[in-house]
């Protein structure tokens, strides 16, 4: 890694995920790198997907449906989570918004073509209830930002309701906040100043003019979810189920 964690260097990323016990379809990064506001000290979130061998899920004993693994790289906090493609894919045909946003995150340290599959398979797991996640995680967001006062939790609460309404209109799941729009005024400066500290605290508009502005952006997500074209049902089922025995039975 750099000092300056704002940039990533995915030569030793790769280096890092090719020491996992079992293989890997994708791994990508995710959180703030890929919501577009990373800190100078942020952590490195990688998320992906391993494959189980088949004697670890047919028998008793089953093998980890989940790993995770945190260490230090050069001063830096790594955090890897992957699932096993069997639970990653119930995760994607359950309007779970974050692991779509993982599959399809733009900055993929690792790729197969198997990877390539999801990526088209994630298009079909897109419904309109996919605004409930964003809708909640937003709550969530800001009931924390509340008790910590920090911008993190702030940023991701604009970044989630953002993110839904965009999806609700276009269909297209755009996890970074520079790319999206709608948003208030004073975010890039907020963004600015969380880019020098990953607990920065806010010092910004008033708590009043925050709390509009969450409020007027829930409502947009509500009104956009009403019109959107979105299918009430993901479409992905029996081609996710096909990969996963193409990859299992191959071992």
């Amino acid at each position: 890694m750099t000092r300056d964690l704002r940039h990533l260097d995915y030569t030793e990323l790769r280096g890092i995920i090719g020491e996992q016990p079992c293989p890997l379809l994708f791994a990508t990064v995710s959180g703030a790198h890929l919501y577009g506001f990373p800190s100078r000290d942020s952590d490195v979130d990688l998320r992906g997907v391993h494959v189980l061998p088949a004697a670890e899920v047919v028998g008793l004993r089953h093998g980890p449906e989940t790993r995770d693994r945190t260490w230090f790289e050069n001063g830096a906090e790594v955090d890897l989570v992957t699932h096993d493609l069997a639970k990653f894919a119930r995760l994607m045909f359950r309007r779970n918004g974050y692991v779509l946003e993982q599959v399809l995150s733009p900055l993929v340290v690792l790729s197969t073509p198997e990877h390539a599959e999801l990526v088209e398979l994630a298009h079909g797991c897109i419904t309109k209830w996919h605004a409930h996640h964003y809708r909640g995680f937003a709550k969530t967001q800001w009931e924390f930002f509340q008790k910590k006062r920090e911008l993190k939790p702030l940023l991701y609460t604009f970044r989630v309701l953002l993110t839904g309404i965009n999806l609700m209109r276009t269909g297209v799941i755009q996890a970074d906040l520079r790319e999206l729009t709608g948003g208030p005024s004073y975010l890039p400066e907020l963004m600015a100043a969380k880019a020098e500290a990953e607990h920065a605290p806010l010092d910004g508009p008033p708590d009043e003019l925050l709390a509009a502005d969450v409020v007027r952006l829930q409502n947009v997500l509500d009104e956009a979810e009403a019109v959107t074209g979105l299918p009430d049902r993901p479409s992905a089922e029996a081609g996710l189920n096909d990969l996963l025995i193409k990859v299992r039975l191959r071992g």
